[in-house]
């Protein structure tokens, strides 16, 4: 029982995950495509889990080329999947689905009102086991430019308001979530002081907003996280 974290940039990780994987004693390889790692071939894993990155999902590169491949092995094999950020754009377009520009870029905890970001769950989303004990409104952080045009094979289970597809699910065990539910306070900061989109914001605005919904948003990241596991049958 040996799940795969794969990271399309150094900084963009597995987070909250980490902790949970370890608690349920679950063994991982963490493959990092940035340092020049290669997708290894999905069929030994038990689960996959594909973070962000800078990269689009409609990129010609060689990485882009063999992690689209890889993730549609893995979808049909029937191998749980989840995918955050460009991992939610790589599972759309390698099933099928399209990627373009969103028509504003979603960075940080706040929406061009002051709001903060939520995605909403709609029907499908309210009855799926991924969201099973959570609330229909969740707050979740962003950094983002593009966004997906789904297949009427493709589930949609969550919506937002500056961007509507926020969290898709591919036939019966693979999901893609737009956001990062996935953030520590260690990879707040690294991301923070080092991406580009982040850098441009207001640094206490931006910091004061973790401390006043980070316990709130850890616990629904680590309530999806310990749902998905479930769903992969790695945890009872």
């Amino acid at each position: 029982m040996k799940v795969l974290i794969v990271k399309n940039i150094t900084r963009e990780g597995p987070g909250l995950l980490v902790e949970i994987l370890n608690s349920h004693q679950i063994r991982y390889d963490v493959i990092d495509l940035d340092k020049g790692g290669s997708f290894p071939y999905p069929k030994k894993y038990s689960a996959i889990f594909v973070f962000g990155g800078p990269d689009s999902a409609n990129d010609t590169t060689f990485k882009m080329q063999e992690e689209l491949s890889r993730i549609k092995e893995t979808i049909d094999a029937g191998i749980p999947y989840l995918g955050a950020c460009l991992g939610m754009q790589t599972l759309v377009k390698a099933t099928g689905g399209e990627i373009y520009k969103n028509k504003i870029k979603e960075v940080g905890w706040r929406d061009p009102e002051g709001k903060y970001f939520e995605v909403e769950l709609i029907d499908d989303g309210k009855s799926d086991p991924l969201f099973v004990g959570m609330q229909s409104r969740l707050r979740i952080f962003h950094l983002h430019g593009e966004t997906v045009r789904l297949t009427n094979r493709m589930k949609l289970l969550a919506i937002g308001k500056y961007c509507r597809n926020q969290v898709v699910k591919v036939g019966n065990n693979a999901y893609g979530i737009q956001g990062h539910f996935e953030l520590t306070p260690a990879m707040f900061e690294e991301w923070r002081t080092q991406d580009p989109d982040l850098i441009s914001l207001d640094q206490k605005a931006l910091q004061d907003d973790y401390v006043l919904i980070k316990n709130e948003y850890e616990a629904t990241g680590k309530q999806i996280l310990t749902n998905f596991l479930r769903i992969a049958k790695l945890i009872h």
